[in-house]
């Protein structure tokens, strides 16, 4: 990892999310990074139970924001070489893209999480 270095566009695993970003800073075990752009929506629900909505807090879990700043494990961090998509239209295509993957199968978990992101969307694009 060592070829990563400060002003490179990484792709960071961030929780259950996928950013493209720009490393800002190296803290050891972790980058400092600067997000600008959405690959992948975090999953809405608990991610100690992924899966379940009886008997556990069903969690709303926003992206990340343009230009925020996140400590990404620096196994999760790794060279990106596209384009870099504008943060809105690379948000709108995440929140698509998981809203399609929650309506395949109609299931209680798919219901809501798919209530979440309504909410969360309503929330992001007004």
């Amino acid at each position: 990892m060592s070829d990563i270095q400060n002003g490179t566009i990484v792709t960071a695993h961030y929780k259950t999310g996928i950013y493209i970003g720009e490393i800002m800073e190296d803290r050891n075990r972790f980058y400092l990074v600067k997000v600008l752009a959405v690959q992948k929506h975090p999953m809405q629900g608990d991610l100690h139970n992924p899966g379940k909505t009886e008997n556990v807090f069903f969690h709303q879990r926003k992206a990340l924001s343009y230009n925020e700043k996140a400590n990404v494990q620096k196994e999760a961090v790794k060279a990106y070489d596209g384009e870099i998509p504008s943060y809105e239209e690379s948000l709108k295509n995440a929140v698509l893209a998981l809203k399609t993957k929650l309506t395949r199968r109609e299931t209680e978990f798919n219901q809501s999480a798919k209530q979440q992101l309504d909410d969360l969307e309503s929330h992001y694009f007004g």
